[in-house]
């Protein structure tokens, strides 16, 4: 390969002293930018003259060049996507759940492929897509072209690696991806599972959905209940997995509560009626952001959690995050309050229901 020293720039030490191809690896060797390419001594005029016909090289996007014939990898179609979008290849992704964004995080994959890169099981595979979705940033001058969609965002998201590629985390990816899906089965699959595999919560992904405006469409809002219901199953077998886990007694599970001849005290996933001590999963996710009517729902939750303290009755309140990231933590707390319930007054009889 001939490269010779037509123009420079970046980190070329100068114009005589390109530096070579033969150091990149995989991808980075076969889809570089323009701008890569002259720090490598080919100028935009030598690029043009290898894609010509007959040439060894081919353009794959504005800019972005593979350099070899035939049909792109998905590698390369991820990686010149990214290019495409101005993020160098050299500039590695934060890795996952750092919780902050790198000096690289002007875009990411998103949409189908990043659900892809994640591992969802639901998700097509990269050779099936026609697009690939690159997040960016609202200001960015880009339009969408060949193979590479653009996303805009107000704000990103801290990148995930996956890969070794700057990847939208999962429940951005969702929304991203059902903005382009019409199929109902489609949207409810990826959406349950997200979730049943442990990628993001449920209450994530509706908050993701609520940004996105996505939950005016019926097909999403049936999926949105799909979603809620399957994150509670999930929520009480880690519930029930934690207890059996950690040697805790084993409680009554899901029953209602109610005084001898008076009120209906409510709802409970988990209850020691030796110990006074209940659990309560809170698996509530509104579908179109916190409303007042969602402020008077959560309002009645805790007056009920209140009179039930009233009445001597510990309630130890879960999330299904605390469950999937500490279940020990959690069964201490547990455990904490049932050894000390003998330390308390003794609770108000109560009549305990199957629910």
């Amino acid at each position: 390969m001939n490269n010779s020293p037509t123009s420079c720039g970046g980190e070329t030490p100068s114009p005589l002293s390109p530096r070579p191809l033969s150091h990149l690896v995989g991808a980075q060797r076969r889809v570089l930018s323009a701008a890569q390419l002259r720090e490598h001594g080919v100028s935009a005029a030598s690029a043009a003259a290898r894609c010509a016909p007959g040439g060894p090289w081919q353009q794959l996007l504005p800019g972005v060049f593979l350099l070899h014939q035939g049909p792109p990898t998905s590698e390369e179609r991820l990686h010149g996507a990214l290019l495409y979008a101005g993020r160098r290849q050299d500039v590695p992704a934060q890795p996952a759940g750092t919780g902050v964004g790198g000096p690289g995080d002007i875009a990411m994959i998103t949409g189908l492929a990043a659900l892809t890169l994640h591992g969802l099981p639901s998700a097509p595979a990269l050779t099936a897509l026609d697009h690939i979705d690159v997040l960016v940033p609202r200001t960015r001058r880009l339009r969408s072209t060949g193979c590479v969609r653009i996303v805009r965002a107000h704000a990103l998201p801290a990148a995930r690696q996956v890969t070794g590629l700057p990847v939208a985390p999962v429940a951005r990816a969702l929304a991203d991806a059902v903005a382009a899906l019409t199929d109902p089965a489609d949207v409810r699959r990826l959406l349950t599972d997200a979730v049943r595999h442990g990628h993001c919560e449920p209450a994530s992904v509706v908050r993701e959905l609520s940004q996105a405006r996505l939950l005016s469409r019926p097909h999403v809002v049936d999926a949105v209940d799909s979603l809620l219901a399957a994150g509670r199953a999930i929520a009480e077998g880690r519930l029930y997995e934690m207890v059996r886990t950690y040697g805790l007694p084993e409680p009554v599970w899901n029953v209602d509560l109610r005084l001898p001849g008076g009120p209906h005290l409510g709802g409970l996933d988990a209850y020691w009626p030796d110990h006074a001590v209940a659990v309560e999963l809170d698996t509530r996710a509104t579908r179109h952001g916190r409303t007042p009517q969602d402020d008077v729902v959560w309002s009645e939750c805790a007056r009920r959690r209140e009179h039930l303290e009233r009445l001597g009755i510990t309630v130890v309140h879960l999330t299904p995050r605390k469950l999937r990231d500490s279940p020990e933590l959690q069964a201490t707390v547990v455990r904490t309050a049932l050894l000390t319930s003998a330390d308390r007054e003794p609770p108000a009889r109560v009549i305990v229901l199957p629910r």
